[in-house]
């Protein structure tokens, strides 16, 4: 079984996913995180974030480039509640 808490990785991908409603690529979080994504992991970890149900994929059908077709990632309900317990979390915990 998957481990249920999210990595710290993992909590940066679903906060730059919050922040667009409408998904993002890969490449376009590793832009995002200022450095702290890299491009050899980001998609291993959107991979795992998939399997936990954090985040879905879409393909879409055909974007008007040529090669392969780039997945578009969003947050899942349960990736909002995920995020919204490790904050809840991270705060209770940086006021103790």
């Amino acid at each position: 079984m998957a481990n249920p808490f999210a990595a710290e990785t993992e909590l940066l991908v679903l906060r730059l996913l919050a922040s667009e409603p409408s998904g993002q690529y890969g490449l376009e979080m590793v832009h995002r995180s200022e450095g702290r994504l890299k491009r050899g992991t980001v998609y291993v970890t959107l991979g795992r974030m998939e399997e936990k149900g954090y985040i879905k994929v879409r393909i879409p059908e055909d974007e008007g480039n040529p090669g392969l077709p780039r997945p578009r990632y969003t947050i899942t309900a349960h990736g909002r509640r995920v995020l919204e317990a490790a904050e809840l979390v991270g705060w209770r915990l940086a006021r103790a």
